[in-house]
């Protein structure tokens, strides 16, 4: 589990918020179509952006870790001791770049930084060990990089300022459904146990009721570690819907919900999961987390929420932390 999973019972770009529209749609509603065609403009810009993010960190890590070995690649042995100095440059600007939505200034960094990578590039043509076939190949591809992010700088300085974030644009936004062939009297009482829920949710490692609306919660953190922090439920209406929140001072400060639907044509229950949740340092701290071994928040609740359906359609979950499936179902309440 990383850092953006420790929400309480799971959790895109790892995005701080998700595509704000100036009106909430109806269900059949269409957007206008000038509306949908800036979204879909604004959308490839930011992925060009998010594409240079990653493509600095990248760059930047092998600078750092491999300097000499980057050093012979690119022809320019002698200067082997400078590659740390720009690697660390490389991936502060695409860590820049993934802290913010609309990060133009920090894609214009990246053109400074190229610049500066040009101008190596040109005086180690002069060093007598130089190799000036691979130093024409690497000076070509920083070209063509550089002209990448000159054009999605003007791209995204082009874009109409962001709005403030509104309460509900804060932190991080997953909301998941999936139909489970059980009536919602029975899944109800599951999820109500909250200490059901290490079971299917493979983030978790304990949940502990401490009284009738509170409980301790424990989480796989990075690196081995592990969060903990009290919630305290704050909505439950049986068999439809169940709300919690972290009480003060929580690690990751986070809220959910579960709802319990009748499916159409009685195909079972929908269950509708929604989570917020705050990583430290915001959309930096949740970039740095899926660096480290992360995985993208909505994959890993809509992972879970598959697990949730095997266990209570067949009383085993397919695949679990390493061990082998076949625990019996239990529907015991709080």
């Amino acid at each position: 589990m990383t850092i953006h999973q420790m929400a309480a019972g799971a959790g895109t770009r790892l995005s701080p918020s998700q595509s704000r529209q100036p009106r909430s749609l109806q269900s059949g509603e269409r957007a206008p179509a000038h509306w949908q065609r800036g979204r879909l403009e604004e959308r490839q810009e930011e992925g060009l952006a998010n594409f240079l993010g990653w493509f600095s960190i990248g760059l930047g890590l092998a600078e750092v870790l491999a300097p000499r070995g980057l050093a012979r690649l690119i022809g320019a042995p002698d200067f082997h001791s400078l590659l740390p100095f720009l690697g660390v440059r490389e991936i502060a600007a695409g860590l820049g770049i993934f802290s913010q939505r609309r990060p133009a200034g920090w894609v214009w960094a990246r053109v400074a930084g190229d610049t500066m990578d040009l101008a190596v590039l040109g005086a180690a043509f002069a060093s007598k060990n130089a190799d000036p076939a691979r130093l024409t190949m690497a000076t070509a591809a920083v070209l063509g990089v550089t002209a990448l992010d000159i054009v999605n700088g003007q791209q995204l300085s082009r874009l109409p300022a962001a709005t403030a974030p509104t309460d509900a644009d804060q932190g991080i936004h997953v909301r998941k459904a999936i139909t489970v062939n059980r009536p919602a009297e029975e899944l109800y009482r599951f999820w109500h146990n909250l200490e059901n829920l290490p079971r299917f949710m493979r983030h978790l490692k304990s949940v502990k009721k401490l009284d009738g609306k509170r409980s301790h919660w424990e989480a796989y953190g990075p690196a081995g570690t592990t969060v903990s922090w009290d919630a305290e439920t704050t909505e439950d209406r049986p068999n439809e819907r169940i709300a919690w929140r972290s009480l003060e001072n929580a690690t990751v400060p986070n809220s959910g919900s579960v709802r319990f639907e009748r499916a159409p044509g009685n195909r079972g229950t929908a269950v509708w999961v929604e989570l917020r949740y705050e990583p430290p340092l915001g959309a930096l701290g949740a970039t740095l987390a899926q660096l480290f071994g992360g995985q993208e928040p909505g994959h890993q609740v809509q992972e879970d929420l598959r697990a949730f359906k095997a266990f209570l359609e067949t009383g085993e979950i397919p695949t679990t932390r390493g061990q082998s499936s076949g625990r019996g179902r239990s529907t015991s309440g709080m």
